[in-house]
C-alpha cells in the first residue's frame, strides 16, 4: 500500500492511541495534529513526535499533504469538525458519536456519499480477533437460529460523586451519557457478529448521583483524584450513569444488555452472549484472547486466539501466535488498516469496517432508548 499522510485533531485521551496504533501499520505518517491553541499543540506535536502542529483545526485541513483526518475531539465538536474536513476533501475517521443528534448525523452520511470520500466512525471493539471468528461461525451457521443476544458494558470510572469530565456535561457530549457512550460499542458489536439490525427497544435508565462535585480545575478520562473538598463545586447530574435496555431484532431474535458507569471494580467489561439453537457463544472485553462455547449435548469448549485455530477471516485480525495476547490497542490498528486500505484502492467492495451510516444508526438508537425511557413504551427505530 502507497505511503497516505494524516493529521489528528484532538489529543487527549484517544488522539494518542490513534497516532500510535497508525504508526505501527508502516505505510501512515501522521503529520500533523491540531489543538485548542498553539501553545498546546505545539507541547504535544513534540511529546507525539509530530513534526506539524496547529492551534487552529482549520489551519490542519488547508495543510494539502494530509489526505486522512482523525476527528478525536469532545462529542460537541464531530459535527462541525467532520463536516469541514469532508469539504476540505478529506477522508474523515471519527470518534463516537458521529454528531449530538441524528439530524446532523444524517447530514454527514450524506455528505459522505455525495463527496464520495471514506467516512468511518471508530467502533473498534469490532476488530478483535475472536469478535471476527464469532462473525464467522454466525454468519456460516454453526450457531443455527440466534434466539437471543444479551451482555452489559460496566465500568467504574464515575463510581464516586467526586468523579468528574466533560461527558457528563450535556452540552459537550449529549443528551445521553452511557447509552451513548458505551452502550453504543455494545449494540454495534452484536449487531456486527450476527448481522441483524435492533429494531425496537425499552429502557429503564437511571442517574445514580443527581448531583456530583466538580473539580474546579478540569481532570482528564481515567485520572485518579486527589483533591480537597474546597477544590469542588455541586453540579445537578442531568444524563444517566445506568441503563438496562430490551431489544427485539429484525430476524425476531430477543435481547438485552445493561450499561454501567458506576459498577465497582469493573474497569472496561464488555460482555456478550449469544445463544443459538447449536450453541452459544460468549466473550469478555476484559479476557479478549478466550472465547467460550456452550453445548447442551457435551462439554463447553473455551477457544484461545490462536491463528491456526481461527477462520481464514479471523487469521486476518491476528498478527503474533498462539499464547501472544493481544487487546485494545491492536483493535485500533487493524480498523485503521481497513480503513487506509480501502482509501488507496478506492471502493471496490463493501467497507469491513464501520461507517458513518453505521454511526447514524447507533445516534437513532441511543434517540429511540431516550425515549423510551421517558414515555415507559417500546419505541421502534426509524
Amino acid at each position: 500500500m502507497r505511503i497516505i499522510k494524516a493529521g489528528v485533531i484532538g489529543t487527549g485521551f484517544i488522539g494518542p492511541a490513534h497516532v500510535e496504533a497508525l504508526r505501527r501499520l508502516g505505510c501512515i505518517e501522521v503529520v500533523a495534529l491540531a489543538e485548542a491553541n498553539e501553545e498546546l499543540a505545539r507541547t504535544k506535536a513534540r511529546d507525539l513526535c509530530v513534526p506539524k502542529s496547529y492551534g487552529d483545526y482549520r489551519k490542519l485541513l488547508q495543510d494539502s499533504e494530509i489526505e486522512v483526518v482523525h476527528n478525536c475531539t469532545p462529542n460537541f465538536l464531530h459535527f462541525q469538525i467532520s463536516r469541514d474536513a469532508l469539504l476540505a476533501g478529506k477522508h474523515v475517521i471519527s470518534e463516537k458519536p458521529l454528531a449530538i443528534n441524528s439530524k446532523e448525523s444524517a447530514k454527514l452520511v450524506e455528505l459522505a456519499e455525495r463527496s464520495g470520500l471514506v467516512g468511518a466512525i471508530h467502533f473498534n471493539y469490532r476488530n478483535y480477533p475472536l469478535i471476527q471468528e464469532a462473525a464467522e461461525m454466525v454468519r456460516k451457521g454453526d450457531l443455527g437460529r440466534v434466539f437471543s443476544v444479551h451482555g452489559s458494558y460496566l465500568q467504574d470510572w464515575l463510581y464516586l460523586n467526586t468523579d468528574y469530565n466533560w461527558r457528563l456535561e450535556p452540552e459537550r457530549s449529549g443528551a445521553s451519557r452511557a447509552v451513548a457512550d458505551i452502550g453504543s460499542h455494545w449494540c454495534d458489536l452484536v449487531q456486527f457478529i450476527t448481522q441483524d439490525s435492533i429494531c425496537e427497544v425499552f429502557a429503564d435508565i437511571a442517574t445514580m448521583h443527581k448531583v456530583r462535585k466538580r473539580p474546579k480545575r478540569e481532570m482528564a478520562t481515567f485520572v485518579g483524584k486527589s483533591l480537597r473538598p474546597s477544590d469542588y463545586e455541586n453540579v445537578p447530574i442531568q444524563t444517566e450513569d445506568y441503563a438496562s435496555v430490551l431489544l427485539h431484532f429484525q430476524s425476531g431474535a430477543h435481547g438485552v444488555f445493561t450499561v454501567s458507569q458506576v459498577s465497582a471494580g469493573r474497569k472496561n467489561r464488555l460482555w456478550f452472549e449469544v445463544d443459538g439453537s447449536k450453541k452459544a457463544i460468549w466473550w469478555d472485553q476484559e479476557r479478549p484472547n478466550m472465547m467460550n462455547i456452550g453445548y447442551r449435548e457435551k462439554p463447553n469448549e473455551a477457544l484461545i486466539k490462536d491463528p491456526s485455530l481461527l477462520s481464514k477471516r479471523a487469521q486476518a485480525y491476528a498478527a503474533y501466535p498462539g499464547g501472544h495476547p493481544e487487546g485494545f490497542p491492536d483493535g485500533p490498528k487493524f480498523f485503521f488498516r481497513d480503513v487506509y486500505t480501502r482509501i488507496a484502492q478506492g471502493k471496490k467492495s463493501r467497507p469491513k469496517f464501520a461507517t458513518f451510516q453505521d454511526g447514524h444508526n447507533e445516534i437513532l438508537m441511543t434517540e429511540a432508548v431516550l425515549k423510551s425511557a421517558r414515555t415507559r413504551k417500546w419505541v421502534k427505530l426509524p
